[in-house]
């Protein structure tokens, strides 16, 4: 058998459910934990970011309109996907993150289970910061969750996989759509992730993973006035600080950087991170002189 040439993989940005190289042109060198060359992966510039953003608040009202159930749905099929690609992505993680490959598909499994989990509370999650509220007076009072809207998303720069969907799923599973800055470093399983989504039911635009210098792409985001909200998660002390003045322009809704296990089984705190409250008040009126009501 004559050897053959390898078919090296071109990775892309994921914009509005395609694949659309840097608006730039401009391109960086990813390795692995070693030094070996991987790839080459797109170098987002701020008019990615814009891109993104307006793809992201197009596809905001179809994907918070669904139903939760629906919701659920759709991202257990995106774990599907992932299970049947899992030698790809115990690859990926192990090079990104200079893994035995035994760990590495632990990582991969782990990830896999941590979107399942997700996805298993889309239609959960109103019960438990929703409901009725015990009022004085003949009314009915009602709170309901709502998404927020935008969120972009700075991913975690060492975990690139396990981190990434931690921060990921519970965003879109309440009903926003994001717009992911990859790990600056290990960009690949965003990348890859990203073509998991886009042969899955996720309408395009809920999920646009962007990569590059973080700085560079999450500033505008962070300043940007369609923009709802921000997950510093992976950015450092000093340009989490820089992010944070940056948003406060429109009044975004921040989740500052914190230290995660990510290997931990979560709880609900980014569930509900980047929800508002709805109140409704309702009338209940009154039966006869006695005054009582229903």
């Amino acid at each position: 058998m004559s050897d053959r040439l390898n078919v090296l993989k071109t990775y892309k940005l994921y914009v509005g459910g395609k694949f659309p190289r840097s608006e730039s042109g401009r391109v960086y060198e990813v390795s692995d934990s070693k030094g070996k060359w991987l790839a080459n992966a797109p170098l987002s510039s701020r008019k990615d970011a814009r891109d993104a953003v307006v793809a992201a608040r197009k596809a905001f009202g179809g994907w918070s309109g669904a139903t939760a159930y629906n919701r659920g749905q759709v991202l257990y099929r995106v774990a599907e996907m992932l299970e049947g690609r899992r030698d790809q992505f115990t690859r990926e993680v192990a090079d990104a993150e200079g893994l035995s490959k035994s760990k590495a598909a632990a990582v991969v499994d782990a990830t896999i289970d941590r979107w399942v989990w997700y996805a298993g509370w889309t239609d959960k999650i109103a019960q438990v910061v929703g409901g009725g509220n015990p009022v004085a007076g003949p009314f009915f009072n009602l709170s309901s969750p709502e998404p927020t809207g935008v969120v972009a998303i700075v991913a975690p720069q060492e975990s690139s996989f396990l981190g990434l969907v931690s921060v990921l799923a519970p965003v879109i599973a309440t009903g926003n759509t994001a717009i992911v800055v990859a790990s600056e470093n290990s960009p690949l399983p965003a990348l890859s992730l990203a073509e998991v989504l886009a042969t899955s039911d996720v309408p395009g635009g809920v999920v646009n993973v962007l990569s590059g210098r973080t700085a560079e792409i999450a500033t505008p985001l962070a300043s940007h006035q369609d923009v709802n909200a921000i997950d510093l998660a992976g950015a450092d002390e000093v340009l989490a600080k820089e992010l944070e003045i940056a948003a406060a322009d429109n009044l975004k809704r921040v989740l500052r950087p914190q230290p995660v296990d990510y290997a931990e089984t979560p709880g609900t705190e980014r569930l509900t991170a980047f929800l508002e409250t709805k109140t409704v008040w309702h009338p209940t009126g009154s039966l006869g002189a006695s005054g009582s009501s229903y």
